[in-house]
């Protein structure tokens, strides 16, 4: 086995030993104290703080993020989680209280969180500081070791994170690699027994991963994608569905797991809204979108040549303009799009949108049920009682009413998928349950012994149902 853990060209991946050295470290007991779990917190806080220019200039490298958009989508996000985590970590580790029913009286019922044990997080490209570090916040929260591995395909981001983890924490605790993911994670898997996966990425890749972890029963959280739809209603300020559709779309340059993929608008605000569209466009990024510090690249030529592709299958009512020395392409908003062309097909993750008509909600609905259970839903509609009805309509794993993509800036609320879009949430509180396991625990007295509740039961019937109800 240890073999199968070390990849060819001499680039060694985590070996054999080294995960189980994590396991008698984790079963030593020292991860486990509330002063432990925050002091790492606070100096991987102090390490995130140490580095933030590096990560600036890692993140323009990888993906041309502007410093603003870094702060803002990464490093800033990342912190929040770290504070929030950092003064609430005492409430969730206490025992929960709860109600016991009569049959158990006079006990005492507690909810205990105890740390699941050595973790696997897998994270992503697209943002490549945030969604590997925001869950290892959770993990190291729960009083768990983790194995990190960061994405291949942002190599600069991947070198200052690999120099964060080195200079905060012991290998027996956190062990980083970003090796090839297709080889390091069946090998790990295959070798190791885990005791939580968590694997933010594609749907078909999260398939593969839930199929190793299968095999062993390891638990797992699949945060993935999918085709997340945006309704424009008739009753609509549209210029302000305008600039918050155009502000999620194309952030990242669409390279977002919840970006709105395709939009759906009343055909009576159809050319109101597209014209509103253009115009946020144009402020957003000037007249010459390829050339605007605000327009990040597409990861790799691979995804750019995709992106690319569907440009050639739908009339282009604004963009489509692409610049294939720096890897950009333009904010782009396609009609006459066939849904059957590849970009209704797939999860498009990139700078270009389908705008769509439509005269009734089933109408609509019968394009969305094409794709169940998107990651995220939008609706921008002025009467409360539509978007509600829109909201259960459409399951979805979150959503916004007025508004795109920016719940998952609260770490209040849960984020994660439902069906093909992923399983399993995280985010705050959501994050320490994630990496627990809830152990249920009851306290009985001593002193309350009643015969009636022992055997013989013959002629108890009554009494038992009184008690059992």
């Amino acid at each position: 086995m240890v073999n199968d853990l070390t990849l060819n060209k001499n680039k060694v991946m985590p070996s054999l030993n080294q995960l189980k050295a994590m396991r008698t470290y984790f079963e030593s007991g020292e991860t486990s104290s509330a002063e432990f779990r925050t002091t790492q917190l606070g100096k991987f806080k102090s390490a995130i703080l140490k580095y933030e220019e590096d990560i600036n200039v890692a993140l323009q490298v990888d993906l041309n993020k502007s410093v603003e958009e870094t702060w803002v989508t990464e490093t800033g996000y990342l912190l929040i989680e770290i504070n929030n985590s950092l003064s609430k970590l005492s409430k969730w580790m206490k025992p929960r209280n709860v109600r016991t029913n009569l049959l158990n009286f006079p006990s005492s019922s507690f909810v205990y969180s105890e740390p699941l044990g050595v973790v696997l997080i897998i994270g992503t490209w697209n943002y490549p500081l945030q969604l590997l570090l925001t869950p290892l916040v959770g993990a190291i929260a729960a009083g768990n070791c983790v194995v990190l591995k960061a994405s291949e395909f942002a190599p600069a981001t991947a070198a200052v994170i690999k120099k964060i983890i080195a200079e905060c924490f012991d290998t027996r605790y956190v062990l980083f690699t970003d090796e090839d993911g297709s080889q390091v994670i069946p090998a790990m898997m295959k070798a190791f027994r885990f005791d939580h996966v968590f694997y933010t990425g594609s749907t078909a890749v999260g398939k593969l991963i839930y199929a190793l972890a299968a095999s062993e029963l390891v638990p797992v959280t699949l945060e993935l994608g999918g085709k997340s739809p945006c309704v424009v209603e008739q009753e609509v300020n549209v210029k302000v569905a305008a600039r918050r559709i155009v502000q999620m779309k194309f952030s990242n340059a669409g390279q977002m797991c919840v970006a709105p993929d395709y939009l759906l608008v009343h055909n009576s605000r159809k050319a109101e809204l597209i014209a509103a569209m253009k115009e946020a466009i144009q402020n957003f990024y000037g007249n010459e979108p390829l050339k605007s510090r605000e327009l990040c690249k597409i990861i790799n030529q691979k995804q750019f040549d995709r992106l690319k592709g569907y440009l050639k299958s739908a009339d282009i009512i604004v963009g489509g303009e692409t610049d294939d020395a720096a890897q950009r392409i333009a904010p782009t908003l396609l009609t006459n799009v066939s849904l059957e062309d590849g970009v209704m097909q797939d999860e498009i993750f990139g700078p270009i949108l389908p705008v769509f008509g439509f005269d009734t909600m089933e109408e609509a609905l019968l394009m969305i049920a094409l794709h169940k259970n998107p990651l995220a839903f939008y609706v921008f509609a002025s009467n409360d009682t539509l978007a509600e009805k829109w909201l259960k309509a459409v399951p979805s794993g979150g959503a916004c009413v007025n508004n795109a993509a920016l719940h998952v800036a609260n770490h209040y609320l849960p984020f994660g998928g439902r069906g093909y879009s992923g399983t399993g949430s995280y985010r705050g509180r959501f994050s320490f349950d994630t990496f627990s396991h809830a152990k249920a625990v009851m306290k009985s007295p001593q002193w309350f012994d009643p015969a009636a509740k022992y055997p013989p039961l013959t002629g108890k019937l009554k009494l038992l149902k009184w008690f059992i109800k």
